[in-house]
């Protein structure tokens, strides 16, 4: 199934059909744990058209409630000027919206300030960039194929955000780095099923929110209940690099001192204060610090393993005379030993 999943969101980058629409219970559920952040703050959403974006439908209805300054929505090209009707139009439109204006506390049209762009409205024109700085806080669901180039624009312009984003991207350099360096972490809840602009599901693999807003789950521990001392059987280690594979975050054990390969999943349980982030274990990444190529013994198992992606720099073990190279591992150490 999770191969299927990623299969689908591979076709759509590879045709840049990539435009998906969060489901609004989705944004609900996520969106509660942060109402503390949006108080007289102006949100931006810049990936997001408004006739069917639920982001602008949450903050719209909701912008009293949250107590917000300003909501800014930009458009891309070829979507209706007229939130309520079908004619098309060739310009790119942003959207202002202030609040309430004659008590009833619905997001009419004639509250909407709705206004034409030069450009296209694509995240980075000059003028979406210009709006971008006006904002306190982004939240959206940018194109996944532009991700590394969207994150990235978020971090040079210095914006609090909260994005959805694939499972895969935390594997990506910039991603990895930006949460080994306490900028970025992962939120709540992930979402599986988005919407087409034609209305149609869409399964993806795991999408999660990624935020530097401060939220209290990043300061919980992760629950501790496997001891290594007593069990070393259960543990392999690697051929190339000094470390232990884990599995499953909750198979860490609570007595292990040296290094550890989780899987990138566990960034969503990653506390700072109980553990250390070392390094990525994958290729390029785990060459740089210190994950050896593959052993002349083992090289013979290569070009079967690089079938399936693999190549020097990805951990490895042997186990009942089989190599095997888990999915891309993080490297930890428990700050608590």
């Amino acid at each position: 199934m999770a191969k299927s999943l990623n299969n689908n969101l591979h076709k759509a980058k590879e045709g840049k059909n990539d435009e998906f629409y969060t489901e609004l219970n989705d944004i609900e559920k996520e969106l509660r744990h942060y109402k503390n952040h949006f108080k007289g703050k102006t949100v931006f959403c810049n990936c997001d058209d408004p006739r069917i974006s639920n982001f602008f439908h949450y903050f719209s209805y909701n912008f009293e409630a949250l107590g917000l300054k300003k909501l800014i929505t930009t458009c891309y090209k070829n979507q209706d000027r007229d939130l309520f009707s079908t004619h098309n139009s060739e310009s790119a439109i942003y959207l202002e919206y202030t609040g309430d204006k004659n008590g009833d506390r619905i997001p009419n049209p004639e509250e909407i300030g709705i206004i034409n762009l030069q450009g296209d409205g694509d995240f980075r024109s000059p003028e979406s960039i210009e709006l971008l700085k006006q904002a306190d806080i982004v939240v959206t669901n940018p194109p996944f194929s532009l991700f590394r180039e969207y994150i990235a624009q978020l971090i040079e312009y210095d914006k609090k955000f909260l994005i959805i984003g694939n499972i895969n991207s935390l594997s990506y350099r910039e991603i990895y780095k930006s949460i080994k360096d306490n900028k970025l972490w992962i939120g709540y809840n992930c979402a599986r099923h988005f919407k087409r602009p034609d209305g149609s599901l869409f399964e993806a693999a795991r999408s999660y929110w990624y935020t530097n807003l401060d939220i209290a789950k990043r300061h919980d521990d992760l629950i501790l209940y496997k001891t290594y001392l007593g069990n070393e059987t259960e543990y392999t280690k690697y051929e190339n690099f000094d470390a232990i594979n884990i599995d499953r975050a909750e198979y860490i054990p609570i007595d292990y001192k040296g290094i550890m390969g989780v899987p990138i999943t566990f960034l969503d349980k990653y506390n700072p204060d109980q553990f250390e982030i070392i390094g990525l274990g994958i290729s390029n990444s785990g060459l740089e610090i210190g994950v050896q190529p593959y052993k002349d013994e083992h090289k013979k198992f290569r070009k079967e393993i690089q079938k399936r992606g693999a190549v020097d720099g990805d951990l490895y073990f042997v186990k009942n005379g089989e190599v095997e190279v888990p999915y891309a591992r993080i490297l930890i150490k428990n700050k608590r030993i």
